[in-house]
């Protein structure tokens, strides 16, 4: 029989101490979207196999690191109407 508790605490990220569990975070909107790409990230990455017994840190490490590179080329290629100035005539 599957037990998803002990699925999810097999991974050593998933085992979060009382304190780092009581931490409220407070992010930013773009962290959020980051977080968000990233999470997708390293879920494609365990969903391949890739992730091994004893490597959740490395790889939710480099899936973080790929979603910041993301975010930064789409900041780069997009200019939002909040960063265009405006001209008056």
């Amino acid at each position: 029989m599957y037990n998803r508790e002990a699925a999810f605490n097999r991974y050593p990220a998933n085992q979060a101490t009382k304190s780092q569990m009581a931490k409220h975070l407070k992010l930013q909107n773009s962290e959020s979207v980051v977080i968000a790409a990233a999470a997708q990230i390293y879920a494609a990455y365990i969903s391949a196999g890739r992730v091994a017994d004893g490597e959740e840190d490395q790889w939710m490490t480099r899936s973080i690191k790929e979603a910041i590179k993301i975010a930064a080329a789409t900041d780069d290629a997009i200019i939002s109407d909040d960063e265009v100035e405006s001209t008056q005539f």
